[in-house]
């Protein structure tokens, strides 16, 4: 069993935003995991912030309504029925289950959404089409800026950030933003020490299926222009390289699937998981 490593000074009373996600989302043992996992971090000094997605939730409701859901380049069309469906399953079923889970455990966690306090501003998202164009994809935004005072506010009074990933745009409008961008936003507004992603994968490959451990953003930028890292991968690393190119020291993407994985990647010498470190630190 790897060997815990004593909590340094200088991680003391920082923030690590934790994006979560995939089966540790849906597992009910894995989730109380992720539960117990993100209390003792803070009770070892440490500030968590999570930001969750969801989408095999909004995937079950919208079927349960007889609606079908359709994607373009890998997002999620979100007309204003699928919008309101998104709204019920993150920023209410998922995200009190998460917050009622942490504070069983004995956290003091606290839901909320890009809306509140207006704390996300969005505007809304076009993909880009070399043959059609801009193309409309319904009430999916990209951030425009992230107000850091409320999450700070609840961390001063040793409360646990619960984020779902929703923003507000000018007129008050909701837009869906995908998790790991919220998250990597989330960890560059607040200077967090560290951002964790979570996945269904146990890291960065290389190409022979090799798990990558400490890499640096030029590595990272490298495996981009190969081919080692594609498909369903690229926006999530490439989230993960804006952060560790804009101030967040370092960026772990971990695999969720195993138990405690969140402790094991930050508490232990050894890690499970793929580490990019930003230039600065290097």
């Amino acid at each position: 069993m790897p060997k815990p490593c004593r909590i340094s000074a200088a991680l003391l009373s920082k923030t690590i935003v934790i994006k979560y996600g995939g089966n540790a989302m849906t597992d009910d043992a894995l989730k109380a995991d992720f539960a117990k996992d993100v209390v003792l971090l803070k009770l070892v000094g440490l500030n968590p912030v999570v930001v969750h997605g969801g989408g095999p939730q909004i995937n079950e409701l919208l079927e349960r309504v007889g609606k079908e859901g359709k994607f373009i380049q890998g997002m999620r069309v979100t007309d204003s029925e699928t919008m309101d469906v998104v709204e019920m399953v993150l920023g209410g079923l998922v995200n009190k289950e998460i917050v009622s889970l942490i504070n069983k455990f004995g956290g003091k966690a606290v839901g909320i959404t890009g809306k509140d306090g207006h704390f996300i501003r969005a505007k809304k998202m076009y993909l880009e089409s070399k043959d059609e164009g801009p193309i409309d994809i319904g009430q999916v935004g990209e951030i425009q800026y992230i107000d850091p005072s409320l999450v700070a506010l609840f961390e001063q009074q040793d409360f646990i950030p619960v984020v779902a990933p929703i923003g507000v745009g000018p007129n008050g409008e909701a837009y869906n933003i995908n998790a790991d961008v919220v998250a990597s936003k989330l960890a560059e507004t607040l200077h967090a020490e560290k951002l964790v992603l979570m996945t269904n994968t146990p890291g960065v490959l290389d190409k022979n299926g090799k798990l990558l451990t400490g890499l640096s953003a030029a590595q990272v930028d490298a495996l981009f222009a190969d081919g080692t890292i594609h498909g369903g991968m690229l926006p999530k690393i490439g989230s993960a390289l804006e952060a560790a190119k804009n101030g967040v020291n370092s960026v772990h993407i971990i695999d969720g699937r195993v138990a405690h994985a969140l402790l094991l990647e930050i508490l232990t010498d050894v890690g499970v998981g793929t580490m990019i470190k930003a230039p600065s630190v290097l």
